[in-house]
């Protein structure tokens, strides 16, 4: 198959490792630097070139906030019977744009990231393959995140978008909270340094993409659990209430397992 990749970043430049020796491979990054470590595909600059190729699959893997003007630079370029897809963590107004845009479409979000997910072994982590997508689009996806051993999960837009604000929102918003408290430590323990390990992999993500996250409409929700739990938490400590304290660390420990 012949498939273009937009973007030449981590996840670009995954992708194209991961499909380069099965499929004929292209990839379109405008910064012609970024494609220095590109082996085994074919190196694009121009959208021109890009009618050339006639690709049957684009993977859009560009910035989050880019990704639909990406969709609009390069679709005049496209064959109409070309799969378009994106990998975007955040589905806004995909929906919306894939409506209209007149393409066959596939999205889907890989649960993980260069930041923390060991890319050479994933058989513990997740991706979501969203259901309205095209069929032969999705056959494709399944089976290349079957064979990397991910567990594969298939929700529509909208329980994307719940998944998200939960899975997500939650994390996002305690590591933020707790980097924002957190104070220089000269010997730190073990827990902190764990904390700040998460909290620095976090914030060496894209600003756009962990504002689109907690911007999410399902994410408000989310933050009021962890400040009504933050406050009955408090409210134990305060009145040194043992026998709450214990409840409380039982119900945790019951959630977990």
């Amino acid at each position: 198959m012949k498939i273009m990749i937009l973007g030449a970043g981590k996840m670009g430049s995954f992708f194209t490792d991961l499909l380069s020796f099965e499929h004929e491979i292209a990839v379109y990054e405008r910064d012609p630097k970024r494609m220095r470590f590109i082996y085994n595909a074919i190196r694009m600059t121009r959208p021109d070139e890009i009618a050339e190729f006639k690709p049957e699959l684009l993977i859009n893997c560009v910035t989050l906030n880019y990704t639909i003007e990406a969709f609009l630079d390069i679709t005049p370029f496209l064959p109409s019977n070309c799969i378009i897809s994106d990998i975007a963590s955040v589905k806004t107004n995909l929906q919306e744009y894939y409506a209209t845009c007149g393409f066959p479409f596939v999205s889907t979000h890989p649960m993980f990231g260069p930041t923390f997910a060991n890319l050479s072994n994933l058989a513990e982590e997740n991706t979501i393959i969203i259901s309205e997508g095209d069929h032969l689009g999705k056959i494709f996806f399944k089976d290349l995140y079957n064979r990397l051993k991910l567990n594969v999960f298939e929700y529509t837009f909208e329980e994307h978008d719940r998944v998200v604000a939960y899975s997500l929102g939650i994390p996002f918003a305690s590591t933020l909270v707790f980097a924002a408290t957190m104070v220089h430590q000269d010997a730190p323990g073990t827990t902190f340094k764990r904390h700040h390990s998460i909290a620095r992999g976090l914030l060496s993500e894209d600003d756009y993409l962990l504002t689109e996250i907690l911007f999410n409409p399902r994410t408000p929700r989310q933050i009021s659990r962890i400040q009504d739990k933050l406050t009955e938490l408090q409210n134990i400590i305060t009145n040194k209430d043992t026998d709450m304290m214990k409840r409380f660390l039982e119900d945790i420990r019951k959630k977990i397992e």
